[in-house]
């Protein structure tokens, strides 16, 4: 089985065998272009090169051919937004990545009739800028003539996976331009419900339906790939990167959860075939749609800057040569040193979604040192989640017995054992920490036979380490205190129209 992982900041291609494990794999980084304060892109032709390349390069460094896959799954950043020409297969601007600001103002805008939460019942997401609807609507206003061509049927939509799938069966010559239910649900252009677009909020948000793909189930064979390193082989997977991780991690029971520590971090709970509407600064997602069977919903926590705070470190502090480096460095001292680092770069989603907030270094004093900048980093990774566990404790109603983990992060042991600390619960690492494309392949393997069915998928789920908490409970408790008035400190730093994109 293979998957086409494409993330923030990499592609990987990555093969399995029947068991899980992993055959061979091959990653490449892309651009972060940053052309303004709160803008982030990416460049939607250099992440297509990358995708052939690493592709070929996995087929390559194992002697593998076409004929021996089973299926490829694609998983992706969620969010992420392209515009493309349907004749040329060129993009009409770079990338729109989900952590980018410069739909502050719509955010306003919109929220002014019906308040921030004004479509939450019908897509289970508070208006933000993490979402792609906001996205599509600026591109169609600030570039001229964009909206006219994509009333014209000329212009195409998707998010990354659209984009790849699209590209992988043909492009301009008969690719095939569809998404599946997770990665729709990031849009807040489909009714939770119904799994199909809602004309209503397409109509108050300017977008014409024409530029949209169709929406499908998360496992099916949609097509065969015409790349000739993977030709013929069918593509029968999609998920979004976060609903893959939880299918990767074998999350198929209501209540079951996992964390993803990535370049942000995301907490999702199964919930079965309910919608669970949250009270408590949650979103509520599709989780996955395997073939005609139902679709299976989540509550989900999102963190916008974890792992990107370690990188922030090492290119712009340039305190660690290597993100790797974090870990050795924060522990060169015993505590914080009563140093609290809120990485609101993007503003504050889950719990708070305050858009106008900004990263905050609070507590320093002389005695603080580089240590304790790198062990406040890693601890505000901790304290996020903590924060969004919380949460889905009070929405779900379901106490949480342990954390289930993956991503880049946890090879990170002094991460995981503060996280266990600061949570009071055990964080466990399963043996295959690459859940995300696992899931992805799983999705693929289901849609042709390769697995029968996701009891044989639970059979593959292992331990590799387990961390108790071990913090008392006075520290636990000064800890979040100051964690939680940190937080407040970068509340409404940003005041509107101050440094916002124009409309």
């Amino acid at each position: 089985m293979g998957a086409i992982d494409q993330g923030t900041t990499s592609t990987r291609f990555i093969l399995f065998d029947r068991a899980g494990i992993i055959a061979s794999l091959a990653q490449k980084e892309h651009r972060q272009i940053y052309p303004r304060p709160g803008w982030v892109e990416h460049d939607p032709a250099e992440v297509w090169q990358c995708t052939q390349e690493v592709i070929a390069a996995a087929m390559q460094r194992k002697g593998i051919h076409p004929d021996d896959l089973a299926a490829i799954g694609i998983t992706n950043q969620r969010e992420t937004t392209i515009l493309w020409d349907r004749k040329t297969g060129s993009p009409v601007a770079n990338a729109i990545v989900w952590q980018d600001m410069r739909t502050e103002d719509s955010v306003r805008e919109f929220s002014r009739h019906g308040g921030q939460d004004r479509f939450r019942a019908i897509t289970g997401l508070p208006l933000a800028t993490y979402f792609s609807a906001l996205k599509i609507r600026w591109l169609l206003k600030n570039i001229p003539g964009l909206r006219e061509r994509a009333a014209a049927g000329e212009i195409l939509f998707g998010n990354i996976d659209t984009f790849l799938l699209w590209n992988l069966t043909g492009g301009p010559e008969g690719g095939i331009r569809i998404t599946d239910v997770s990665n729709a649900s990031r849009t807040q252009l489909m009714n939770l419900e119904k799994l199909s677009w809602d004309r209503d909020i397409l109509d108050i948000f300017e977008i014409p339906e024409a530029i949209l793909p169709e929406i499908r189930s998360s496992s099916e064979v949609y097509g065969t790939a015409c790349l000739r390193a993977i030709e013929g082989v069918p593509i029968a997977g999609i998920l979004g990167d976060q609903q893959a991780a939880l299918v990767g991690q074998a999350c198929f029971h209501k209540g079951e959860a996992k964390n993803t520590y990535g370049t942000g971090c995301f907490l999702l709970m199964n919930t079965a075939e309910r919608i669970v509407s949250s009270n408590h600064g949650l979103l509520t997602t599709v989780a996955y749609k395997f073939g005609a069977q139902p679709a299976h919903y989540a509550l989900e926590g999102s963190v916008a800057i974890t792992g990107a705070l370690v990188q922030w470190i090492r290119d712009n502090l340039n305190l660690i040569a290597m993100s790797s480096e974090i870990e050795s460095l924060a522990r060169t001292v015993q505590d914080n040193g009563g140093v609290y680092f809120v990485p609101a770069f993007s503003g504050l989603y889950a719990p708070y979604w305050k858009a106008g907030a900004r990263g905050v270094i609070a507590g320093l004093t002389r005695y603080a040192n580089r240590g304790h900048l790198a062990r406040a980093a890693l601890e505000a990774t901790a304290f996020q989640v903590w924060e969004v566990v919380e949460a889905m404790q009070k929405d779900s109603k379901i106490e949480l017995q342990s954390l289930r983990t993956d991503g880049g992060m946890v090879g990170n042991e002094l991460l995981m054992q503060f996280q266990a600390d600061i949570l009071n619960r055990p964080v466990v690492r399963p043996a295959m920490h690459e859940t995300t494309a696992l899931g992805a392949a799983y999705a693929a393997g289901l849609a042709v036979g390769f697995f029968k069915n996701t009891d044989e998928l639970r059979e593959n789920w292992a331990i590799d380490r387990t961390w108790e908490p071990r913090m008392d409970g006075a520290t636990r408790d000064r800890l979040r205190r100051s964690w939680k008035k940190a937080v407040t400190r970068s509340f409404d730093w940003v005041e509107p129209d101050s440094d916002s994109a124009p409309e």
